[in-house]
Protein backbone atom coordinates (compact mmCIF):
# COMPACT_ATOMS: atom_id res chain seq x y z
CA UNK A 1 0.00 0.00 0.00
CA UNK A 2 2.70 2.52 1.00
CA UNK A 3 6.11 2.53 -0.62
CA UNK A 4 7.77 5.68 0.73
CA UNK A 5 6.98 7.38 4.02
CA UNK A 6 8.18 10.93 4.65
CA UNK A 7 9.02 11.67 8.29
CA UNK A 8 9.89 15.28 9.17
CA UNK A 9 12.43 15.34 12.00
CA UNK A 10 14.04 18.07 14.06
CA UNK A 11 17.24 16.64 15.50
CA UNK A 12 17.07 19.27 18.26
CA UNK A 13 13.84 17.68 19.55
CA UNK A 14 14.07 13.93 19.00
CA UNK A 15 12.79 13.36 22.53
CA UNK A 16 9.44 14.88 21.49
CA UNK A 17 9.21 12.75 18.34
CA UNK A 18 9.43 9.26 19.81
CA UNK A 19 5.76 8.33 19.21
CA UNK A 20 5.82 9.62 15.64
CA UNK A 21 9.12 7.86 14.92
CA UNK A 22 7.81 4.57 16.35
CA UNK A 23 4.61 4.89 14.34
CA UNK A 24 6.56 5.50 11.14
CA UNK A 25 8.78 2.48 11.79
CA UNK A 26 5.75 0.24 12.48
CA UNK A 27 4.03 1.31 9.26
CA UNK A 28 7.25 0.93 7.25
CA UNK A 29 7.75 -2.60 8.58
CA UNK A 30 4.16 -3.57 7.87
CA UNK A 31 4.26 -2.35 4.26
CA UNK A 32 7.98 -2.92 3.66
CA UNK A 33 8.23 0.78 2.83
CA UNK A 34 11.23 3.08 2.85
CA UNK A 35 11.36 5.81 5.49
CA UNK A 36 12.64 9.14 4.25
CA UNK A 37 13.67 11.39 7.12
CA UNK A 38 13.52 15.05 6.13
CA UNK A 39 14.92 18.04 7.97
CA UNK A 40 14.29 21.65 7.02
CA UNK A 41 16.78 24.02 8.63
CA UNK A 42 18.49 27.34 8.17
CA UNK A 43 22.25 27.80 8.20
CA UNK A 44 22.54 29.15 11.74
CA UNK A 45 24.16 27.03 14.46
CA UNK A 46 21.84 25.00 16.68
CA UNK A 47 22.22 22.57 19.58
CA UNK A 48 22.19 19.72 17.04
CA UNK A 49 24.93 21.08 14.75
CA UNK A 50 27.26 23.99 14.15
CA UNK A 51 26.45 24.31 10.46
CA UNK A 52 24.31 22.89 7.67
CA UNK A 53 26.82 20.29 6.52
CA UNK A 54 27.18 18.92 10.06
CA UNK A 55 23.39 18.76 10.44
CA UNK A 56 23.07 16.97 7.10
CA UNK A 57 25.68 14.43 8.21
CA UNK A 58 23.91 13.90 11.56
CA UNK A 59 20.60 13.37 9.74
CA UNK A 60 22.23 10.71 7.57
CA UNK A 61 23.72 9.04 10.66
CA UNK A 62 20.32 9.13 12.39
CA UNK A 63 18.63 7.50 9.38
CA UNK A 64 21.34 4.84 9.12
CA UNK A 65 20.99 4.04 12.84
CA UNK A 66 17.20 3.81 12.54
CA UNK A 67 17.52 1.53 9.52
CA UNK A 68 20.01 -0.75 11.27
CA UNK A 69 18.09 -0.80 14.54
CA UNK A 70 14.70 -1.58 12.98
CA UNK A 71 15.77 -3.47 9.84
CA UNK A 72 14.07 -1.01 7.47
CA UNK A 73 15.18 0.90 4.41
CA UNK A 74 15.91 4.57 5.07
CA UNK A 75 16.99 7.65 3.19
CA UNK A 76 17.29 11.34 3.97
CA UNK A 77 16.48 14.71 2.50
CA UNK A 78 18.02 17.88 3.90
CA UNK A 79 16.48 21.18 2.86
CA UNK A 80 18.22 24.43 3.73
CA UNK A 81 15.79 27.32 4.07
CA UNK A 82 16.53 30.98 4.77
CA UNK A 83 13.46 31.27 7.02
CA UNK A 84 12.06 27.99 8.29
CA UNK A 85 9.22 29.66 10.17
CA UNK A 86 7.84 31.09 6.94
CA UNK A 87 8.88 28.45 4.42
CA UNK A 88 8.48 25.17 6.33
CA UNK A 89 5.13 24.19 4.82
CA UNK A 90 6.25 24.90 1.26
CA UNK A 91 9.54 23.08 1.85
CA UNK A 92 7.72 20.02 3.17
CA UNK A 93 5.34 20.07 0.19
CA UNK A 94 8.39 20.19 -2.07
CA UNK A 95 9.90 17.27 -0.14
CA UNK A 96 6.77 15.20 -0.74
CA UNK A 97 7.06 15.81 -4.48
CA UNK A 98 10.84 15.30 -4.66
CA UNK A 99 10.79 12.00 -2.78
CA UNK A 100 7.62 10.57 -4.27
CA UNK A 101 6.30 9.94 -0.77
CA UNK A 102 2.82 8.44 -0.55
CA UNK A 103 2.44 8.90 3.23
CA UNK A 104 3.64 11.53 5.70
CA UNK A 105 3.98 10.60 9.37
CA UNK A 106 4.64 13.61 11.57
CA UNK A 107 4.42 14.69 15.16
CA UNK A 108 1.92 17.26 16.33
CA UNK A 109 2.82 19.91 18.84
CA UNK A 110 0.92 19.65 22.12
CA UNK A 111 -2.11 21.96 22.16
CA UNK A 112 -1.82 25.01 24.36
CA UNK A 113 -2.64 28.67 24.82
CA UNK A 114 -1.08 29.67 21.49
CA UNK A 115 -3.55 27.40 19.68
CA UNK A 116 -6.55 28.87 21.46
CA UNK A 117 -5.34 32.36 20.54
CA UNK A 118 -4.72 31.20 16.94
CA UNK A 119 -1.07 32.23 17.15
CA UNK A 120 0.24 28.85 15.99
CA UNK A 121 -0.96 27.11 12.89
CA UNK A 122 -0.84 23.43 12.11
CA UNK A 123 1.82 22.31 9.64
CA UNK A 124 0.05 18.96 9.33
CA UNK A 125 -3.24 20.63 8.40
CA UNK A 126 -1.50 22.77 5.79
CA UNK A 127 0.15 19.71 4.21
CA UNK A 128 -3.17 17.89 4.22
CA UNK A 129 -4.90 20.78 2.43
CA UNK A 130 -2.22 21.24 -0.22
CA UNK A 131 -1.06 17.70 -0.94
CA UNK A 132 -2.78 14.59 -2.18
CA UNK A 133 -0.81 12.12 -0.05
CA UNK A 134 -2.09 10.48 3.10
CA UNK A 135 -1.16 12.01 6.44
CA UNK A 136 -0.71 10.49 9.88
CA UNK A 137 -0.31 13.13 12.58
CA UNK A 138 0.82 11.67 15.90
CA UNK A 139 0.15 13.49 19.16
Amino acid sequence: MYKKILVPVDLNHLDKLSKALSTAVDIARHYQATLCYVTVSNSTPSPAAHNSQELKTKLQEFAREQGDQHAIATETLFIESPDTAVELDDDLLTAIEQTGADLVVMASHPPGVADRLHILRSNGATLLRHSDVSMFVVR
